[in-house]
């Protein structure tokens, strides 16, 4: 009964004996004097306690045996404001809020007591009023999980949706979202959505709203900023910086992961700063080129759950592999030690699994840096059997990759060459900051190297042909450009 939701055994007894209720405000007396309302539980909570939520918003927990008296406080009404009907500014832009269970923008019901998501743009505009003075907000639920329950099936219904508003006049998409799994979600996206023409941005909270440290209100103001003013496409996770509510970061959604348990600042951009930071109300760019070049929109959302990641350790049981292996996996991520490594004990399985046409990628459990897997002979001979190595890619986004390109795409050497392709780019990316760094440079300029791997993939010999095409016909720009407009080709 949603009135003892989360009580059982001695604590559902004793709030029936007392004629209490989830969501009445009561004194209880034990070791002082308490006062607060009854808050729901967890399904599998003890029958030992109740929960009560204080005035200052926090939660405690009070032993039934230790309770020497508990009774309803006077009836009071509660001023509660009445949300106001949201009417449309026409001068405004507007942006589509997707809900799947976060506790972002939530509210407290003072029917039960719990804190419950806001769902409706009414609800938006009381819980966040900011919002109705820089954009016109239209709330949609489209399921209400926690994140360590979202799946890959939630990935293809979130990309599903937001594909049906590839031609709508939205400015830009906000998924709310549990922070756990985030960067899973946020890496699908990237791959399935890619060249979507406006800006997705998933956004959460690692404090719920009715807590004063909460971050919830900023994370989502700030998201409707950056989709407004950033001038850019792509997914992103937009969440605070750190501690303070100074800064909010704008990180690519295949570049950033969860970092800390409950920081305000749990989420970061790994090997390099996030791509876009919210500064007193001002959009910083970070990035000196733009990732998202994609000039048709071509979603590809499928994907194959046949991928796992092994996180290699010393003691590893090979036949764990071979498990895999005879389980039908069509894909193994390994998260090596170092520059990419895993024990010689790993060889007769990697080969056999090789053999057999599975996708093997290599990242590291480092958190910074590259894979090198030319510096040691182990490394070789991984390369040897078959390995791909995959540059600086986080290992959960490497395993995203691989469900989703394996899902799209017929076989394994299209796999393949998907991953090596995107490893040429970042090799190129990171020469070219080098060369400007050492000219005394420290963000190279995009026009000055542009790349065509993106779109055409690795086309070798007819590479710089292709590129001179592209750019006499104004569909590729280069700073040498200007020159030859003028007809000097010196």
């Amino acid at each position: 009964m949603a009135e003892y939701t989360g009580y059982n055994g001695n604590s559902l007894e004793f709030l029936k004996t007392n004629k209490i209720v989830v969501g009445d405000s009561v004194k209880i007396l034990a070791d002082i004097t308490y006062s607060g309302i009854v808050m729901p539980r967890y399904e599998h909570s003890d029958d030992k306690h109740i929960v009560l939520k204080l005035k200052s918003g926090y939660n405690i927990g009070l032993e039934i045996e230790k309770i020497e008296k508990i009774e309803k406080n006077p009836s009071i009404e509660k001023n509660i404001q009445k949300n106001q009907d949201v009417k449309k500014n026409d001068n405004l832009p507007n942006i589509l809020l997707l809900s799947t269970g976060g506790t972002i923008a939530s509210k407290i019901d003072y029917r039960t007591g719990a804190v419950t998501p806001v769902l409706t743009a009414e609800e938006l505009n009381s819980s966040v009023p900011e919002l109705a003075t820089i954009a016109n907000i239209d709330a949609e639920v489209l399921f209400s999980e926690y994140s360590e329950n979202i799946m890959p099936e939630h990935w293809l219904q979130i990309a599903e949706k937001i594909n049906e508003y590839s031609k709508s006049d939205y400015t830009g998409i906000i998924i709310a979202h549990g922070t756990d799994t985030m960067h899973y979600t946020s890496s699908f996206l990237s791959f399935a959505l890619a060249g979507f023409p406006i800006p997705i941005v998933l956004v959460g909270s690692q404090r719920s709203s009715d807590r004063a440290s909460s971050d919830a209100a900023l994370n989502l103001i700030g998201a409707t900023k950056f989709i407004i003013e950033s001038n850019t496409k792509g997914i992103y996770v937009v969440m605070h910086q750190d501690e303070n509510d100074d800064t909010i970061a704008c990180h690519l959604g295949t570049r950033v992961r969860k970092n800390h348990t409950s920081k305000r600042g749990a989420f970061q951009t790994i090997g390099d700063n996030p791509a876009f930071l919210i500064v007193e109300n001002q959009i910083q760019k970070n990035i000196s080129k733009d990732f998202f070049k994609v000039n048709e929109f071509q979603p590809k959302i499928n994907l194959d759950t046949k991928v796992a990641l092994v996180k290699y350790h010393p003691g590893y049981d090979p036949d764990l592999l071979n498990q895999l292996i005879e389980n039908g996996y069509k894909g193994i991520i390994f998260e090596g030690t170092g520059l990419g490594h895993i024990g010689k004990v790993m060889y007769e399985n990697v080969k056999k699994a090789n053999e057999k046409g599975i996708f093997l990628g290599m990242t590291s459990q480092c958190i910074d840096g590259r894979i090198g897997m030319t510096v040691y002979e182990s490394g070789r001979d991984l390369l040897d059997l078959g390995i791909i190595p995959l540059e600086n890619m986080i290992p959960e986004v490497a395993l995203v990759k691989a469900m989703w390109a394996i899902g799209n795409y017929q076989n394994i050497e299209e796999v393949k060459k998907i991953f090596i392709h995107q490893a040429n780019e970042k090799m190129d990316e990171a020469i070219l900051k080098k060369l400007f760094k050492i000219c005394g440079q420290e963000k190279p300029m995009a026009e000055f190297m542009p790349m065509t791997i993106q779109d055409l993939g690795n086309s070798f010999l007819s590479t710089i042909p292709t590129m001179l095409d592209l750019i006499q016909r104004n569909k590729l720009f280069h700073f040498l450009k200007k020159s030859w407009s003028q007809n000097d080709h010196s």
